[in-house]
C-alpha cells in the first residue's frame, strides 16, 4: 500500500502522537510505502530516502500500486526554488510548496499530481541534471538566514543534514536523510587543502559520533545550519563561530559526493 503527499509539507514523527518528536519532513510529491495502520496513523517508509517514521494518515493519499508504478515511469522534477506557488485549474484554490517539491509530467506551468490538474504561477526552471558543483551550492545559498528546524527540510526551517539532503536532491543525486547516514557516502577527501566545492565536512560531537554536516564552498568557507543557516569559516580543526571567533564543530571527515 503507497500514499502520496498533496500537501506543501508532512511532518514525520518518531512515534504515533502529535507530541512525538519530528524526525523529518515529507514534501509534496513523494510517495511512501504504508507499513502498519492504526486508526489514525501510518508508519511509513520514505521512497525518496527510505527514512521511516509515523504520520498522520489524514495528511497523506492513499495510492494503489498501479498508481505508484505509472508514476515512477513518468517525467519528474524537483522544484529548485525556496518556494513556488501553484494553483488548481478549477476551483484557482492555491498551495504555497517548499523547494524540493516534486511535480510529475510537467507540460509547460501544469502538471498532474494524482487525479488533480494543478498549475504553476510562476514558469518554471527546468534544469538539466544532474547539478554541477556550484550548481549544488547556489541551491543552499538559497536558504541563507533559514532557521534551523530539527527534522526541518524547508526555508521556513532546516536541520544541517536537511539542507545537504535537499541541495543535492534537487541537483539530482540521493542522499540518506542524517548525517550519521551522509558520512558513509562519496569518496574521503583527505586534507582540507584537497577539498572541491561541494564536498561535504562532518563534525563529531564529545562521544565521537557524526551529529553535524556542511557543505563546503572551497577549503576556507562552508555553508551549514546551526541556530540559522549561514556561511562561516572552516580550518582543519573545524568550523569557526562569525559570532565569537571561537570553534563550534570538530571537523571529523570530508567526503567527495560529485566526482
Amino acid at each position: 500500500m503507497y500514499g502520496l503527499v498533496t500537501l506543501p509539507v508532512v511532518p514525520l514523527r518518531a512515534s504515533d502522537s502529535e507530541r512525538s518528536e519530528m524526525i523529518s519532513q515529507l514534501l509534496f510529491g513523494e510517495f511512501v510505502e504504508i507499513i502498519e495502520q492504526s486508526e489514525r496513523w501510518f508508519y511509513i517508509k520514505n521512497l525518496a530516502d527510505d527514512y521511516l517514521g509515523w504520520i498522520d494518515r489524514k495528511m497523506i493519499k492513499s495510492v494503489s500500486g498501479k498508481e505508484f508504478a505509472a508514476a515512477q515511469r513518468s517525467d519528474r522534477l524537483r522544484l529548485s526554488r525556496p518556494y513556488s506557488i501553484i494553483y488548481h485549474t478549477i476551483d484557482n484554490q492555491t498551495k504555497l510548496l517548499p523547494g524540493g517539491s516534486i511535480v510529475y509530467e510537467l507540460n509547460g506551468d501544469d502538471f498532474q499530481i494524482g487525479s488533480e490538474n494543478w498549475s504553476l504561477i510562476d514558469p518554471v526552471y527546468i534544469p538539466k541534471l544532474p547539478f554541477s558543483t556550484h550548481q549544488v551550492i547556489e541551491v543552499a545559498m538559497q536558504y541563507l538566514n533559514a532557521p534551523y528546524l530539527w527534522g526541518g527540510k524547508t526555508i521556513l526551517g532546516v536541520d544541517c543534514s536537511g539542507l545537504v539532503q535537499l541541495a543535492f536532491a534537487i541537483g539530482g543525486y540521493l542522499l540518506p536523510r542524517d548525517a550519521s547516514q551522509q558520512v558513509v557516502k562519496g569518496k574521503t577527501v583527505d586534507f582540507l587543502s584537497e577539498v572541491l566545492p561541494g564536498d561535504l565536512a562532518f563534525f563529531e560531537n564529545d562521544e565521537g559520533h557524526i551529529s553535524h554536516v556542511g557543505i563546503l564552498i572551497d577549503n576556507s568557507k562552508i555553508i551549514h545550519s546551526s541556530g540559522w543557516v549561514k556561511v562561516e569559516n572552516i580550518d582543519a580543526q573545524g568550523i569557526i563561530s562569525s559570532l565569537t571567533g571561537e570553534y563550534t564543530h570538530h571537523l571529523r571527515v570530508i567526503k567527495r559526493i560529485i566526482v
